[in-house]
């Protein structure tokens, strides 16, 4: 993908939850994600939601804001920069479950919307 060398998930980090042990969902978003379409090479604005059950560490905001801003010149899909984020996310947090939801806005009169999981809510991560 053009530029997704430039995605860099060592931004990304953590500190710890002091209640591990006892669920509390977690939803992160903003309305100022940006990356390039690789097709058109077009900008594409869109909203990202997180969601997700810490089991001892938190995300800290700041650093996911830096990690964000990285994929601003990247050429990448939508679904791929949601499974990307998520993937990313889950490795810096280990979170029980999690979710990224990335909402782009309206482009030439379509809409589009994804959400990739990591786990599933109530059951905790899988690993394999």
């Amino acid at each position: 993908m053009l530029g997704e060398r430039t995605i860099d998930a060592a931004l990304l980090e953590t500190f710890p939850y002091a209640h591990a042990g006892r669920d509390v969902t977690v939803e992160i978003d903003t309305d100022e994600f940006t990356a390039v379409c690789p097709r058109s090479g077009l900008p594409d604005f869109g909203r990202v939601t997180v969601r997700y059950v810490p089991r001892r560490r938190l995300l800290e905001l700041r650093s996911l804001k830096y990690y964000l801003l990285t994929y601003r010149n990247v050429g990448i899909y939508q679904e791929h920069a949601a499974r990307r984020i998520l993937d990313d996310l889950g490795r810096a947090a280990r979170p029980k479950w999690m979710t990224v939801a990335l909402d782009y806005r309206v482009r030439g009169g379509v809409h589009t919307a994804c959400t990739a999981t990591l786990g599933r809510r109530g059951t905790g991560v899988r690993r394999g």
